[in-house]
């Protein structure tokens, strides 16, 4: 049983989750962001970053699953970043890249901890776009973001993963990128995908969440503009969960 899984699969509205990176919040501004979210009711948290140097990780986890019920998803961007008290992890392979310790090194590392972990595992096709920005993502792992013109490349890259089993295509602009994944790439990809699709980066407004749920986003993932109004959390929930999911999986 795959329970997080099952609730992007059978999902009736576009969903929303809320990334958190734990070198990016206190104490004091998480559990704010949790009484939001408590309120506003997004569909999962996102918990990770490219670079954790804080030591916060597993506090903002533990803070995470002890004031709210909302399920709480590792968004990893090292091996290391597992904890058994997650309520899934998803598996990420870099596939925009060309570096192997992202496209399978990392993962080795990585893989007797999270199957020890116990928690939900959820192989996850992670392709970088051009957000009009070096992202600290591309900057890591010391890769290429694909363009946002060059849809025919993010296709075929978005369904080789799915012929390799994945179960997750995640399209990424990037953390504060300066513009997100375009509704037309959006729409082209998923148009050609049997799984579902998350689009994350750039998002700032609820008329663009609504946009990209539109193209056909099955979850889309917002963070750096709530670490500046967590306030506006529950506009773009709201905003989301008003497009109903118009093609079945």
């Amino acid at each position: 049983m795959k329970p997080l899984y099952n609730q992007l699969l059978n999902a009736q509205h576009t969903m929303l989750a809320v990334l958190v990176d734990p070198d990016k919040q206190t104490e004091e501004s998480l559990l704010r962001l949790i009484d939001i979210a408590n309120i506003s009711g997004p569909d999962f948290f996102l918990v990770g970053g490219s670079i954790i140097t804080n030591g916060f990780f597993a506090h903002t986890i533990e803070l995470l699953k002890q004031y709210s019920d909302i399920p709480v998803i590792i968004f990893p961007g090292d091996s290391y970043q597992v904890s058994d008290k997650a309520d899934g992890i998803l598996f990420l392979s870099l596939l925009s890249g060309r570096n192997p310790d992202y496209l399978i090194s990392h993962q080795v590392a990585a893989a007797i901890a999270v199957k020890s972990s116990g928690i939900e595992v959820i192989s996850t096709g992670y392709i970088l776009i051009d957000g009009g920005k070096v992202s600290t993502t591309a900057f890591v792992t010391k890769t290429q973001p694909i363009a946002q013109q060059d849809i025919q490349l993010a296709i075929a890259t978005a369904m080789a993963g799915q012929l390799m089993g994945m179960q997750l295509i995640y399209l990424e602009a990037g953390s504060g990128a300066l513009k997100h994944v375009s509704t037309n790439m959006v729409a082209s990809v998923k148009k050609e995908l049997g799984i579902p699709l998350i689009v994350g980066g750039g998002i700032r407004n609820a008329d663009q969440a609504i946009e990209i749920a539109a193209g056909g986003a099955d979850l889309i993932v917002v963070g750096n503009i709530l670490e500046k109004d967590p306030a506006l959390l529950s506009e773009l929930v709201e905003a989301v969960h008003s497009v109903s999911n118009r093609k079945a999986i």
